[in-house]
């Protein structure tokens, strides 16, 4: 009898044990299916090169590239491949300003007019107030009034780009409350190059892409050579996605013109997580400083009282999921999506690149957070896909909206020649509108790339369509002074199309710049 309680006593055990460990084991583990999941979701996305990469536990879980680099090309993405990241990027300038915090040389709540004395803004009060934490946390209140999708295409240097800053209006008052602005991330980048000498491009080499081995990792397009290991962009025209060419980030680096592989990004998340700020036991970043880049500085209001937190750090989005502190941030530019999730409490990090506009990132992010926290109850793709598929609908139904409120059969004010001449902005510069046979054309800033056929519209209204289809159209309007000659053209940026695949507009965020005759 003793023998009988005895054996069951250990089969018990032997059950506990391994239903213990079979538990264990599923919070330890990639989603089923993983790769061929990702690779379906893939098609049904369209995207035609991707590439995830995954860490857990101070080691890499996942790196594989999916589809390929150029659409059509027959070249497969691996995870060597370099993708633009666009946004992820300001955290990597969080971090070189932390390595300056470190040493000593810079503290977060130094002022901006410290290190960059000529900095200003319109308001005097402000400038002088303006530290690196306000850059850093987008609670200045200027927003993207440089115009998002222009900002950085010009040819001037960067400094060029922060002087006209004291030309733009704010937005919301001063420290009021979350305004996302990318022009502030090239000032913060520019106080290394006023305080260490070297550039933002050579201090992220020399600081953190060489010590964390980040050997494929640039801060500029022209640092790609056409042997290089790369993907290139596309972008959903009419219907169909096609190849675009590359947008040019050097004038706002800092912000978002980090090039890089998922091998190198996962090494990149690989120093966020664990000891924070080391990487193979060398020390970075101290975790003092990590901590002060990872943790809540700006609160990011929520519709939903319940919802889960929302704040900014310093590049890194915070919030929670299922109890559990998530950090993120996604990043996007002409033709490449990117999206990383950091989940410190399990020590797991995610990145997910692709080479067309996409919210499959979101997707695997969170089927991956899911499975190692035990639950696989939603398809996080189907969730996205049919979020975005009711989207496209809303957004096609408001394009319809405008196209159908066009008058028709109406003419200009005055002959296409009246239009011509030179037009200028103190923020935005100079523009020219010129004939080109019987055509208008509007040129930005003396940039072959940023000119655009003008279009009839009704009455003295243009569509501005560009000759980079992937800046796509936008609207503009010529106004006459009481003699009854032009005046003034106003010129309305998209500045953040309500969904890019349908067009630049429907936009639910413009800026209307007026640019005087001169």
């Amino acid at each position: 009898m003793t023998r009988i309680i005895f054996n069951w006593y250990f089969l018990v055990l032997f059950l506990f044990v391994s239903v213990y460990h079979y538990s264990l084991s599923a919070q330890e583990s990639l989603p089923p299916n993983f790769e061929a999941w990702v690779a379906a979701a893939q098609k049904e996305w369209n995207i035609p090169g991707m590439a995830v990469g995954i860490v857990k536990d101070g080691e890499v879980v996942f790196a594989k590239g999916f589809g390929e680099k150029q659409l059509g090309s027959g070249e497969a993405v691996d995870a060597n491949t370099i993708f633009s990241i666009a946004s992820v990027s300001k955290n990597m300038t969080a971090a070189a300003l932390g390595i300056l915090v470190d040493e000593g040389k810079i503290d977060w709540d130094d002022k901006i007019t410290k290190h960059i004395p000529w900095f200003q803004l319109q308001d005097p009060w402000v400038t002088q107030e303006l530290t690196i934490r306000d850059a850093l946390t987008h609670r200045v209140g200027l927003g993207r009034k440089l115009g998002n999708r222009l900002q950085f295409m010009t040819n001037s240097p960067r400094d060029s780009v922060l002087y006209r800053m004291r030309y733009m209006d704010m937005e919301k008052p001063f420290r009021s409350q979350f305004v996302y602005n990318n022009v502030l991330y090239s000032l913060a980048g520019q106080i290394i190059e006023y305080v260490d000498g070297r550039t933002w491009d050579e201090f992220l080499k020399d600081r953190l892409f060489e010590p964390l081995g980040m050997t494929s990792s640039t801060t500029s397009i022209t640092q790609l050579r056409p042997s290089d290991n790369q993907a290139y962009p596309h972008q959903e025209i009419e219907g169909k996605v096609v190849p675009i060419n590359r947008r040019n980030w050097d004038n706002a680096g800092p912000a978002g013109g980090v090039n890089a592989s998922v091998n190198d990004l996962n090494k990149w998340m690989l120093m966020q997580l664990g000891v924070a700020g080391t990487y193979e036991g060398k020390e970075i970043i101290s975790p003092k400083q990590m901590n002060e880049i990872h943790k809540p500085q700006m609160l990011r209001p929520q519709a939903n009282a319940l919802a889960a937190q929302g704040s900014y750090g310093f590049g890194w989005t915070i919030t929670d999921y299922k109890g559990k502190r998530v950090i993120t941030h996604g990043g996007a530019t002409d033709g490449f999506n990117s999206a990383m999730y950091l989940m410190p409490e399990l020590n797991l990090g995610i990145i997910v690149v692709g080479n067309t506009f996409n919210r499959l990132g979101n997707a695997v992010a969170y089927q991956v957070m899911d499975a190692y926290l035990g639950t696989n109850a939603l398809d996080w793709n189907q969730y996205y896909l049919q979020g975005y598929q009711k989207t496209f609908e809303r957004a096609l139904e408001a394009r319809k909206e405008i196209d159908q409120a066009r008058i028709k059969k109406t003419k200009p004010s005055l002959g296409l020649d009246a239009f011509t001449g030179v037009y200028k902005s103190k923020g935005y510069g100079k523009v020219e509108v010129k004939k080109d046979g019987k055509d208008l054309v509007i040129r930005f800033w003396d940039t072959d790339d940023l000119e655009a056929r003008l279009e009839h519209w009704h009455y003295d209204t243009f569509r501005a369509i560009w000759k980079n289809p992937a800046q796509r159209e936008e609207f503009m309007q010529f106004h006459l002074n009481k003699s009854g000659k032009v005046e003034a053209l106003d010129f309305e940026f998209a500045l953040r199309p309500q969904l890019l695949q349908v067009g630049a507009y429907p936009s639910n965020y413009t800026h209307t710049e007026r640019f005087v005759k001169q």
